[in-house]
């Protein structure tokens, strides 16, 4: 049976704190028990707690910006390194995707006329038409995507894989090592979408400038990027 452990930003009263666990065990095909959680706001987590799991997950984050940063952050882009160096198996999606960027020397800024939300299309590079993972996606999709914050430079280790027509850095993966990052959301499917920006109704005017039930009327299935976890796990398991 595998082993997660999902590295949380998240404040305590944050109502998507169990609901992004559901998300990814339901990506994952796994049971929401195999998910293990720590808080980042606390420290990173022990090399024996990610030695005792198969592979780490980094989701979203609520109220923390990679790019506005605070005392929570150096320690965990010291998590994010130590799971570079320790070659551990990691999907990394949103602020997960940002700090990863980040810890491995990126760039990354806060740029609200870059900020995207809904379903937005991706297209692959040519790295990623090639990539296993993401090769079988086809050369463009649709994927769910919420954030202000953008990778405007990627770290050396990382090879581009997606872009989309405002972000050039969507999706990357780490070069001889089992870790991936996407800005956009592939625990998530329209449902479960939908209930974030319910949870974050302010972010849906303030970006799109809809209101929430026109906003939501236009979100749309995104069938391609909810492969993406559970060929993780096949990849990983044939290799």
């Amino acid at each position: 049976m595998d082993r997660f452990l999902l590295l949380q930003i998240r404040n305590a009263d944050d109502p998507m704190r169990d609901q992004e666990i559901g998300c990814f065990a339901r990506a994952l095909q796994c049971a929401p028990a195999q998910i293990a959680v720590h808080d980042l706001l606390a420290g990173p987590p022990t090399v024996a707690e990610l030695d005792a799991v198969d592979v780490v997950l980094l989701g979203g984050s609520g109220d923390y910006s990679v790019a506005e940063g605070g005392e929570w952050l150096p320690p965990a882009l010291a998590a994010m390194w130590e799971l570079y160096e320790l070659a551990k198996p990691t999907f990394a999606s949103c602020w997960g995707f940002q700090a990863m960027a980040k810890a491995l020397g990126g760039e990354v800024v806060t740029d609200a006329a870059h900020a995207e939300l809904g379903s937005i299309e991706v297209r692959l590079t040519r790295a990623g038409r090639e990539d296993p993972l993401f090769g079988p996606l086809g050369d463009h999709f649709l994927a769910p995507m919420g954030h202000q914050d953008c990778v405007v430079t990627l770290p050396p280790q990382a090879i581009l894989l997606a872009s989309s027509e405002k972000v050039q850095n969507q999706a990357f993966r780490v070069k001889d090592r089992p870790i991936y990052g996407t800005q956009f959301h592939p625990e998530l499917d329209r449902t479960a979408f939908i209930q974030r920006i319910h949870a974050y109704p302010n972010y849906v005017k303030s970006i799109t400038g809809d209101s929430l039930e026109v906003f939501e009327a236009k979100v749309r299935d995104t069938p391609a990027t909810d492969q993406l976890l559970g060929r993780f796990m096949q990849l990983l398991r044939q290799a």
